[in-house]
């Protein structure tokens, strides 16, 4: 029987090159799972910075969606005043997106429902959700979505059309300075290519991550 050849030295550096890739995958791999981990904090506070996707108080106290017990606790509505709510809508692709109406006027307290219309026209299915803001920033802690489509991602197919509900409530503790809110939503597709806006659109038309300027806080129109 012939005794076994101890590995000669290319097979030693072979061994450690080895290991030494391995080492080097794995700190790429935990590298990558750790950035993966913190998209979601950075996400908030770029969007805290930006005032883009600034979900009111109530919202963020309930993961998003308020209930009406909650929202009507101790609420009562405030007839003393009128808030103008305008309605904007940007569609980042080629699709149709617009609210029903372009702006209402509420009382505090009192509950409002406008509907926003979507129409998917290109031939393929897609995936696609809405991102809001709110103008001004000091309106958004007081502006709480009981119903809202941005709190879900939605899949349409070649020319399906839908109509989406925001029901929301304006709390009367909102600043008397405050006489007009803009809502403002941003649509684009989840996994697909975003395309830039049109150049003739692109100082007319707000996005998320620019908060409307149509904002004022004067006597309403």
């Amino acid at each position: 029987m012939t005794p076994q050849q101890p590995p000669d030295d290319d097979s030693r550096a072979l061994r450690r090159d080895n290991l030494r890739m391995v080492g080097k995958l794995a700190v790429v791999a935990g590298l990558m799972f750790g950035f993966g981990y913190a998209l979601v904090p950075m996400y908030r506070a770029i969007c805290d910075a930006l005032g883009v996707n600034v979900l009111s108080t109530i919202e963020k106290r309930t993961g998003g969606v308020v209930g009406r017990e909650a929202a009507y606790a101790n609420t009562q509505v405030d007839r003393s005043r009128l808030i103008t709510v305008e309605f904007d809508a940007n569609a980042r692709g080629p699709w149709r997106f617009k609210p029903e109406r372009r702006s209402i006027q509420v009382h505090p307290g009192e509950m409002a429902t406008v509907m926003y219309e979507f129409q998917n026209v290109q031939d393929r299915r897609m995936s696609a959700q809405a991102i809001p803001s709110y103008a001004p920033r000091q309106a958004s802690p007081h502006f709480n979505k009981l119903e809202c489509f941005c709190f879900n991602e939605y899949s349409l197919a070649p020319g399906e059309r839908k109509s989406w509900p925001v029901v929301f409530v304006i709390d009367p503790k909102l600043p008397r300075d405050v006489k007009t809110i803009t809502l403002s939503y941003t649509f684009f597709e989840v996994g697909g290519r975003v395309p830039a806006a049109p150049a003739g659109q692109r100082a007319a038309a707000p996005t998320a991550q620019t908060p409307p300027a149509s904002v004022r806080t004067g006597a309403p129109a």
